[in-house]
């Protein structure tokens, strides 16, 4: 997710990827009922970061639930722990990593000042060298009442640097938001159509973070330091909506 920053390096992406199939290799189609699966995905609990307002919940399901075929992850106006709001995040984190492929989801996000739903992905080294020598890939950041979809990548040179693109995007509807990431560049893309690109060929701009392995990320934040806090307008509880999450390699 975004972050305070420092430099920002605008970078094309460089090379064609190689023509070759998308194999399949991880998904979760949340065709079923209930807490998404302790096999694939667990919770980030408490505040985690950004200044953000909500408490993140451990598998309550008042905050994250699959229902209908589709994971539900909402935010709420409650009293909860010290916080005035709940909502939740959940990882593949120490479960599911990856280099390189296509990473993809099929979503559905509420629109309020104060909320900041994201798909994104973080290097799996997180926790032997911080953010941001770890590299962080956004596949999917939206803020408050905009038609504005944000992709960025976040890495370290010496100092927090990062590359984003944005787009025009109806959020309440649902979109594909993916990327495709190989040894050359990171390709950002909105139901197909591309918007953005970073190179990494050859670790070029100290990239190497690029070349590792990143678990995947969801959530729906609620205030921070980039959307700033609620209003009487922001309507709870609200839902961000996932139909699948899916990672191919070549």
């Amino acid at each position: 997710m975004k972050k305070f920053l420092i430099i920002i390096v605008m970078l094309t992406a460089c090379g064609r990827p190689a023509e070759k199939k998308w194999n399949l290799v991880w998904s979760d189609e949340f065709n079923f009922s209930g807490l998404p699966d302790s096999a694939s995905w667990r919770n980030e609990v408490g505040f985690i970061r950004n200044n953000e307002l909500q408490y993140y919940t451990s598998r309550r399901p008042e905050n994250c639930i699959v229902h209908n075929g589709n994971l539900l992850i909402i935010g709420r106006k409650e009293s909860y722990d010290s916080a005035g709001y709940t909502s939740a995040s959940i990882t593949t984190d120490g479960m599911h990593s990856w280099t390189y492929g296509k990473v993809e989801a099929r979503i559905r996000l509420p629109k309020g000042q104060g909320l900041w739903p994201a798909f994104w992905m973080l290097g799996q080294d997180i926790h032997k060298v911080g953010w941001p020598r770890c590299g962080e890939i956004d596949i999917m950041e939206h803020i408050n009442n905009e038609n504005t979809l944000y992709g960025t990548a976040h890495w370290d040179n010496g100092s927090h640097v990062s590359s984003g693109g944005t787009a025009p995007c109806d959020v309440t509807r649902f979109h594909d938001y993916s990327v495709e990431w190989d040894r050359d560049s990171i390709r950002w893309f909105l139901d197909g159509s591309r918007y953005h690109g970073v190179c990494i060929r050859d670790s070029v701009n100290s990239t190497a973070e690029f070349h590792m392995p990143f678990y995947v990320i969801l959530n729906m934040a609620i205030g921070g330091d980039w959307p700033k806090n609620p209003d009487e307008t922001t309507l709870f509880p609200d839902t961000m909506m996932v139909d699948y999450v899916r990672v191919y390699q070549r």
